[in-house]
């Protein structure tokens, strides 16, 4: 894998975490003997309950259906801010974190830390964040959500009064249901509106084979997760068009092209391996790196919820920033220029054309930013090995940091065949951008 040089080691995360509060004490690296160990702050506790609520919802993003690709962003998002808010009483310096919410209300009011057991609050908030999420879920998922719950209840039960986990639920579960609330005004719902794409030259049409309608054409207008975090992350516009032999945009396509006849087996494995669909989505893809990475480095539950939120916020408003750009620019995808412009009437790309306009990529924008994320979040963790699609048959794929798993998912899409290089380029830049807002002091 591509080598990458690592932006933060693994005890500089509290200085980073300093941008939103000096008291964001949760993400500090401080000696182990001065974590507070008395049940009043959500540092206390391992991940492990986290852990089993993210493998739910993969298992839930794996097995739904009718959800466009993208749209699981929203999942993976709000999932993680209800995990967060659900320990908001023992998170220190909170109000840092609900500031960043964009337009977040109604979440209810926190009881004195001590009153609250956070593994119980996170386990009433996982399940009911994905009821609602995943209203269309199976019957035997429905079952395997209220199985979990009911089973953790029932560990909690073993050392704790019932009066503190029915506290704790209580709360979690508010949690939820306001989160769910907030998330169902961000737009989503109006994405897939009837949309006529416009005609011209090196313009978007429907591709083969199916030449299905544009593809959630108005996902741009839904409203972002955090406050700030696409502004000024608009890509340039697009080589111009033209289909003269010797232009840049003709050149452009003619490397699609001569590269998916010589595709190596090593291209062919990295373009399968992040094709995602059918499978866990991708979305679900970085869900799951996420759930690793946080078994990896055996963090507590606090910083597992605080990266499992803006990993999620981070594909979700890096996928809105996206589909803006692909709606502004329309441009043509490579099988509608290489069939009817460079006369290869048969040519097909490698792994079937998704039906939205070509740039920017949005496997580049969502992987760099989520990649940016984990690696500012995590830092050097060394060798990292992604077992995401072992289930089907996949080898495992090992990488040198975050930021280079972003990459590679970046450039699979060029030896897809779905992507010019100049839109994988663009969509790893506008990623990183929507990254670095996230995580810039932005005063509102």
């Amino acid at each position: 894998m591509k080598q990458t040089s690592f932006k933060m080691s693994r005890h500089s995360i509290a200085s980073f975490f300093l941008l939103f509060t000096v008291s964001l004490a949760i993400l500090s690296g401080c000696n182990k003997n001065d974590v507070i160990r008395n049940g009043k702050q959500a540092s206390s506790y391992p991940s492990d309950v986290l852990d089993k609520w993210m493998a739910m919802q993969i298992r839930l993003m794996t097995n739904a259906t009718g959800i466009p690709n993208q749209a699981f962003s929203r999942h993976f998002a709000y999932s993680g801010i209800a995990a967060v808010e659900s320990l908001a009483p023992g998170l220190p310096g909170h109000p840092a974190w609900s500031n960043k919410w964009n337009g977040l209300t109604g979440l209810p009011d926190a009881d004195h830390p001590k009153n609250y057991f956070y593994p119980a609050n996170i386990n009433a908030a996982m399940a009911s964040i994905n009821k609602s999420l995943f209203p269309n879920a199976s019957s035997a998922d429905k079952l395997a959500i209220d199985s979990l719950e009911n089973a953790l209840t029932q560990e909690f039960l073993a050392t704790k009064p019932a009066s503190l986990i029915d506290k704790s639920a209580q709360f979690g579960k508010e949690v939820a249901i306001a989160i769910f609330n907030w998330s169902e005004t961000d737009g989503s719902k109006l994405a897939g509106s009837a949309y006529t794409p416009p005609p011209g030259p090196g313009l978007w049409v429907p591709t083969p084979p199916a030449f299905g309608n544009a593809a959630s054409p108005y996902w741009g207008n839904n409203r972002t997760v955090i406050k700030g975090s696409i502004e000024n992350t608009m890509p340039d516009a697009p080589i111009a068009y033209s289909t003269e032999a010797g232009s840049p945009f003709y050149q452009m396509a003619l490397q699609v092209y001569e590269s998916s006849q010589n595709l190596t087996d090593a291209q062919k494995a990295m373009a399968i391996f992040w094709r995602d669909i059918p499978g866990v989505s991708s979305p679900g893809h970085w869900l799951n790196i996420l759930k690793q990475a946080v078994r990896q480095t055996k963090v507590s539950l606090d910083k597992a919820a605080v990266a499992y939120a803006l990993t999620g916020a981070a594909i979700n408003d890096g996928l809105i920033s996206c589909w803006q750009a692909k709606y502004k620019y329309n441009l043509v995808r490579p099988i509608t220029y290489i069939r009817n412009v460079m006369g290869h009437t048969d040519w097909t790309s490698y792994l079937t054309t998704p039906g939205h306009p070509e740039y920017p990529s949005a496997h580049a924008v969502l992987s760099m930013a989520a990649g940016d994320v984990m690696q500012r979040l995590f830092g050097n963790v060394g060798s990292f090995t992604d077992h995401t699609h072992e289930y089907l048959g996949f080898a495992p794929r090992t990488y040198s940091s975050f930021v280079a798993i972003g990459e590679e998912a970046s450039h699979s899409r060029f030896y897809a065949g779905i992507h010019y290089r100049q839109s994988i380029e663009a969509g790893m830049v506008q990623g990183t951008k929507v990254a670095a807002n996230i995580f810039s002091d932005r005063k509102e």
